[in-house]
């Protein structure tokens, strides 16, 4: 038995209303059953041998796919996958529960950053959380487990439900940034790289997120001269997010 039809199989064995489905042949394929099984899984503790299994997959999976390096200092903007930048922190669009994303395979960052930081991402949300809500605004740290980045900041963006944000939502959205920020130089890191916050699930407008989120960090940096914080990364992943951060990026 390969390691990830292992890891695969204990997943599946953890719940009896899986009982009926079969590894796939071919490693895509596999893989795409593990990552489903790991999306749907409640938090709760597991074997070593499974954390030891899982961790060398996950591993490999980021050896394959390359980890990014950001040399530069100062507020920049980068077009790529966030789970690939070794960085000291990424920031996670999460939900007010924390916990991730229970959907398999869904596209969203909360699925992608769970997906890669490993099981042990959503048990020390569990953990941090005791069934609490995160307030929209707010953000809380945990490592980044298998990612590249050392930690990992969950933060809840406002949902948009109107036309237009309405206007404390705009507020939310900024003081999520404003959070990270002051978590980040509490724990003295000196690298952070946002997502763009609200913007996917969540509905909030693009054109004016990438407007908060460069304002109110430009903001944050000029009020605190002695942060620790070096590189602020602003993460896009698609085209109209990357031309929206490079128009506010410029303004300034």
């Amino acid at each position: 038995m390969t390691r990830l039809e292992w890891l695969c199989r204990y997943l599946l064995d953890e719940n009896p209303r899986y009982a009926d489905v079969g590894i796939p042949e071919g490693t895509p394929l596999q893989r795409e059953l593990f990552r489903s099984l790991m999306n749907v899984r409640p938090p709760g503790e597991v074997s070593p041998e499974f954390l030891r299994l899982q961790d060398e997959e996950l591993q490999q999976q980021l050896e394959e796919k390359g980890t990014v390096e950001i040399d530069r200092e100062g507020v920049v903007e980068w077009q790529g996958d966030i789970t690939r930048l070794r960085v000291d922190a990424i920031v996670n669009a999460a939900n007010s529960s924390l916990l991730g994303c229970f959907v398999p395979m869904h596209r969203c960052i909360d699925n992608a950053i769970h997906s890669a930081g490993g099981v042990q991402l959503r048990e020390a949300c569990y953990r941090m959380m005791q069934g609490e809500e995160e307030p929209t605004g707010s953000a809380r740290i945990t490592p980044g487990f298998n990612l590249p980045a050392r930690y990992v900041i969950h933060t809840v963006g406002p949902i948009v439900t109107t036309p237009r944000p309405l206007s404390h939502q705009e507020v939310q959205l900024a003081s999520c940034y404003r959070s990270c920020l002051e978590l980040s130089d509490r724990n003295g890191l000196h690298s952070i790289a946002f997502c763009c916050i609200s913007t996917g699930e969540f509905r909030f407008p693009s054109d004016l997120a990438c407007g908060i989120a460069v304002e109110s960090v430009r903001k944050w940096l000029s009020s605190h001269p002695g942060t620790s914080l070096r590189t602020i990364l602003f993460n896009t992943f698609k085209d109209i997010d990357h031309a929206l951060y490079q128009d506010a990026l410029a303004k300034g």
